[in-house]
């Protein structure tokens, strides 16, 4: 549970709040290190179609002996994420404090997001003096896409990988075969048109 009183989302939490989950997670990923695991995956699932098994706002930490596929995939060459921040102007939806939000311009679903520190930061999202400020953007995310769209479903998870980063994704619509048999998502909303919506509603 992120708070001992009752919150049903992330955005409802305060800064000091949010400085107490950062901390939480830093000290489960250095108990996890310490007994050998060497990756940590941290989410959060908000809604029961995004997984969540409880209505209380609350992170999950699973340790990994080994990086995932989809961390281990980005081992060696280019930063991709470098990229697309070089480009990210179109994509911006805030930046403050080291970090920017974006919608995600490869975007599965409808207002898919990415957060993530401006500058190259590799691994360590753990120890990073930027966790805070990013579990705070998080869930002023999180309130924009409230704002746009209702209490929606959400997934977000920590991606601990060459240039780690916070990927945010309301589940808008349904993944059906398309999706899950070609590997193929649809998403009916340009990242442009989310980014310039989420500008203009309060975080």
């Amino acid at each position: 549970m992120h708070v001992p009183r009752h919150a049903r989302s992330l955005a409802e939490l305060g800064e000091e709040e949010i400085g107490r989950v950062a901390l939480a997670w830093r000290e489960r990923a250095e108990a996890a290190r310490s007994e050998g695991f060497t990756y940590v995956h941290a989410f959060v699932n908000e809604g029961r179609e995004a997984g969540a098994s409880l209505p209380h706002s609350h992170s999950q930490l699973v340790w990994l002996r080994e990086p995932p596929p989809a961390v281990a995939a980005e081992a060696g060459g280019e930063c991709g994420l470098c990229e697309v921040l070089r480009d990210a102007e179109t994509y911006e939806v805030a930046a403050r404090g080291g970090l920017v939000l974006l919608a995600a311009p490869a975007g599965r679903l409808p207002y898919e997001l990415l957060l993530a520190p401006a500058e190259h930061a590799g691994g360590g999202a753990f120890e990073s003096e930027l966790l805070p400020g990013a579990l705070g953007l998080l869930a002023e995310a999180i309130r924009r896409l409230h704002a746009v769209e209702g209490a929606l479903p959400v997934n977000a998870w920590l991606h601990d990988g060459a240039h780690w980063h916070i990927e945010i994704v309301p589940r808008l619509s349904v993944l059906a075969s398309i999706e899950l048999g070609a590997g193929i998502y649809v998403n009916t909303v340009p990242p442009e048109r989310a980014a310039a919506t989420l500008r203009e509603v309060a975080g």
